[in-house]
């Protein structure tokens, strides 16, 4: 907890570890030390924090295979030239995702339940245990009297010396037979050396024949590390282990072998057991793999930190054995992935939480623009992160041809894009936000119940991906609920049945359980005393708006908020989600912090521009909102220069309108004079606000790639010179810039220089392209690089408005 002073004090300037780092990417790994210490010197010059070093597949001939001497030197290389420049190192505990490698044998790899559905007539049966794929295992058999699909109950068929024995019957039957099964997935993007199968997250063994083959190598080149990392789940259909049947009993306290074809057949009993089912494929990933890596990362004094949802089931409360919960996507008014780590990270006291943002900023590669940053920063600050691991940053040799090398799919923002003097001030503005938000409590009034068990239980219902508890459970929670309580202006953090053992049910204004939920007696008897307390407990979401209380500042829509508590005042962090602009009142004076500039003012109303965001707090003091009124249009004599070309030009200036400059990714210079009146008073520069465009209108992006919706006046940022001062850089709403301290009465040289993005040069970069087919050629097809054919849609580059200069009492 802070004070309000305390927390002001830092805001200007906050302390480094609240900085953004970056996914590094490693291609190959093909890496030098020299481009190691160029890049890592270009990460610290920019304001970033760190890297977090990921190994994934060729671009070009390897030159240190993963796990090679070579390699773990350049690893240790990089951690110690990061450490000299102060910035925190991370490393990925093995290369692509999930885990796994050529040290993971059948006995270790990821394994899945395969059925064989028979319809047999009334004969005996004999049926040899063949072995169809290398680390097949048989389980067991069972026969059932009827057609195929028709029985309602089957008994276990017994085996001898390799043979099922399937007895005589009087009638048509169906025989099932279950086999634990590698799945045969392989370690997905993974760099040369570390091919193989995924390994099985429900396995102690596995996780400690990992660590001894690759992270404990890993661990001991990178020291010192920032902390350990493990991407998000995906080993897909990974439902089984060795152990599952002893475990199963151990856990449950029944035998799962007589009745495991309840998991394929429905039956009276079938729902509980695929609940019971999956909470132990749960409870297995926990002790069995994140426990196992907690505990090896403590001893090494390094935390732990992860992705914790898809497949295996891992719970939100899974989360309370990392030492960092991280989520990635961001839907403020939804239930992205962040929210299942942030609402971990609050219940189990984690006071940072991180999130891997950018993941599909703005595609393809280099289309991202710092306004597309900062919109999709915001989104997950309102969805309760305050660490951003950007990714990412791809290691490209800086003497390569062409753009050099990107990842498949994902922003490239790194100091190839024109825009990169601008990205020091986009990062600081991060920080002092990324800071400000550990500072305090969170105030989250709403909590949202997590139906587990009908997760479990919907195993065989349809679900693309069933083992996948978080996004099933997203299915099963109405839209509707988490925007109902956002557009109140409010917050929320999701509980499930683990957390409800360290939440006290007084500190519980308003839970919501989706109608029809499955609850645990535990679970009921802890809502039960929610309700002694005082509390709501809505089960028809169609009233939770008349359910919620009153929240603390006025609703303004597209406004999202986030409220903390510190020693003696409020805080709220509030963000514009929408190109349009929004303007909140308040009842008493609030003092708005500017994430920008460090600045703080008093205020009764203030507007937030497209994108734009803010810290309040309560204030003593009255409202200083300036008046600002228009002294001129800068419409006369402009030139524009490409180098040494300079030409005169006439505003709105765009460069994709001349033919020769549709390919053209660099800077240009806009110079002109402008006459300025002697005055007491703030001038200023304004370009405008944007133009708003419609969602739709880049139809190729993919839903979860984050856009800004805006054609903005500059394309896509600026610095701005008068009379060769450096007066600062445009690159979000409201574009404007204090020219006061440069500005002189009479006339005054102007200098605009516009910065646009790389994708420009992407759309022409053969090298690129033929870079992917030779890596497939030498290593096979790892990856295929996303949207590329599209890298020229939409863009516009230049100074697209006429600017205007404002004076501010």
């Amino acid at each position: 907890m802070a004070t309000v002073d305390d927390v002001r004090r830092q805001f200007r300037n906050p302390p480094p570890e609240a900085r953004p780092m970056m996914r590094w990417w490693w291609f190959g790994p093909s890496v030098d030390r020299d481009e190691i210490d160029r890049e890592l010197n270009a990460m610290a010059a920019a304001g970033l924090g760190g890297a977090e070093v990921a190994f994934v597949y060729p671009m070009a001939p390897v030159t240190a295979p993963f796990g090679s001497l070579e390699f773990l030197e350049l690893v240790g290389h990089a951690s110690r030239t990061a450490q000299t420049l102060g910035l925190r190192f991370d490393v990925t505990l093995g290369s692509g995702w999930s885990y796994g490698g050529p040290h993971v044998g059948t006995e270790y790899a990821a394994r899945q339940l395969h059925w064989d559905r028979r319809e047999i007539g009334a004969a005996a049966y004999d049926v040899p245990i063949v072995a169809a794929w290398p680390g097949d295992e048989f389980v067991a058999a069972y026969v059932g009297d009827g057609s195929a699909g028709a029985p309602s109950s089957y008994v276990e068929v017994p085996v001898r010396e390799g043979v099922i024995q399937v007895p005589a019957g009087g009638q048509p039957r169906e025989v099932l037979i279950a086999t634990s099964r590698v799945t045969g997935q392989n370690v997905k993007r993974a760099a040369v050396g570390a091919e193989g199968h995924t390994l099985d997250h429900y396995s102690a063994a596995a996780a400690q024949e990992h660590i001894r083959a690759v992270a404990e190598p890993l661990l001991k080149a990178a020291m010192p590390v920032g902390s350990v990392f493990c991407d998000s789940l995906e080993v897909y259909g990974g439902d089984w282990t060795p152990a599952m049947l002893s475990e199963f009993a151990g856990r449950r306290g029944y035998d799962l072998r007589s009745r495991l074809y309840e998991l394929l057949v429905e039956t009276e009993g079938s729902r509980q057991l695929r609940i019971d089912f999956g909470r132990t494929l749960s409870e297995l990933y926990e002790d069995n793999f994140l426990k196992v890596f907690q505990s090896w990362a403590a001893g090494h004094g390094v935390p732990f930190r992860i992705q914790s949802y898809g497949e295996p089931p891992a719970t939100m409360s899974s989360f309370r054995f990392a030492d960092i919960s991280e989520g990635e996507g961001w839907a403020w008014r939804g239930i992205p992935e962040t929210r299942w780590a942030s609402s971990a990270a609050n219940i189990y006291g984690q006071p940072v939480v991180s999130a891997e943002v950018w993941t599909w900023v703005h595609s393809p590669s280099f289309r991202a623009t710092p306004l597309d940053l900062q919109g999709e920063a915001h989104e997950h600050f309102l969805s309760g992160v305050n660490h951003l691991i950007g990714h990412g940053w791809p290691y490209s040799p800086s003497d390569g041809p062409g753009l050099g090398w990107i990842f498949y799919a994902a922003g490239a923002l790194d100091d190839r894009n024109p825009w990169w003097p601008t990205a020091t001030a986009l990062f600081g503005s991060l920080q002092r936000l990324s800071w400000v938000l550990r500072q305090g409590t969170p105030v989250r009034p709403v909590k949202i119940y997590i139906p587990a068990s009908d997760a479990y239980a919907a195993v065989r219902d349809g679900y693309r991906e069933p083992n996948n508890l978080y996004r099933v459970v997203r299915q099963l929670i109405p839209e509707s609920v988490p925007q109902t309580i956002r557009d109140a202006g409010l917050d929320f953090d999701l509980i499930d049945d683990d957390a409800i053992t360290v939440v006290d049910p007084g500190d519980v204004p308003v839970i919501v359980v989706p109608s029809g939920t499955t609850l645990p007696p535990d679970t009921r008897r802890w809502l039960d005393a929610v309700r002694a307390a005082g509390g709501t407990v809505v089960t028809d979401v169609s009233t939770l708006a008349q359910s919620l209380p009153p929240a603390p500042l006025t609703p303004v829509p597209d406004v999202g908020v986030v409220h903390r508590r510190l020693d003696d005042a409020d805080l709220y962090f509030v963000a514009n989600t929408s190109p349009e602009a929004r303007t909140l009142t308040f009842p008493a004076p609030m003092e708005r912090w500017s994430p920008l500039t460090g600045e703080t003012r008093s205020t009764r109303s203030t507007t937030l521009h497209p994108y734009e965001s803010a810290i309040l707090v309560p204030a003593a003091g009255t409202d200083t909102v300036p008046s600002t009124e228009l002294v001129c249009a800068v419409d006369g004599d402009w030139s524009v220069a490409f180098g040494n070309e300079v030409r005169p030009v006439t505003l709105p200036h765009r460069w994709e309108d001349d033919p020769a400059r549709t390919t053209y990714s660099g800077s240009a210079t806009y110079r002109t004079q402008v006459e300025l009146p002697a005055t007491s008073d703030r001038l200023l520069i304004d370009l405008g606000p944007g133009t708003p465009v419609a969602p739709d209108s880049e139809p190729y992006v993919p839903g979860n790639s984050y856009r800004a919706l805006i054609t903005p006046p500059v394309g896509v940022a600026a610095d701005v010179y008068l009379n060769d001062v450096h007066c600062g850089a445009l690159w979000a709403p409201p574009y404007q810039l204090d020219l006061t301290e440069a500005a002189r009465p009479g006339t005054n040289d102007l200098r605009i220089v516009v910065h646009n993005t790389a994708a420009n040069a992407l759309s022409a970069d053969q090298h690129l392209l033929d870079a992917a087919a030779e890596s497939a050629a030498h290593y096979g097809r790892r990856f295929d690089l996303q949207h590329v054919e599209h890298a020229t849609d939409y863009l516009d580059s230049g100074l697209l408005a006429v600017p205007q200069i404002l004076r501010q009492a």
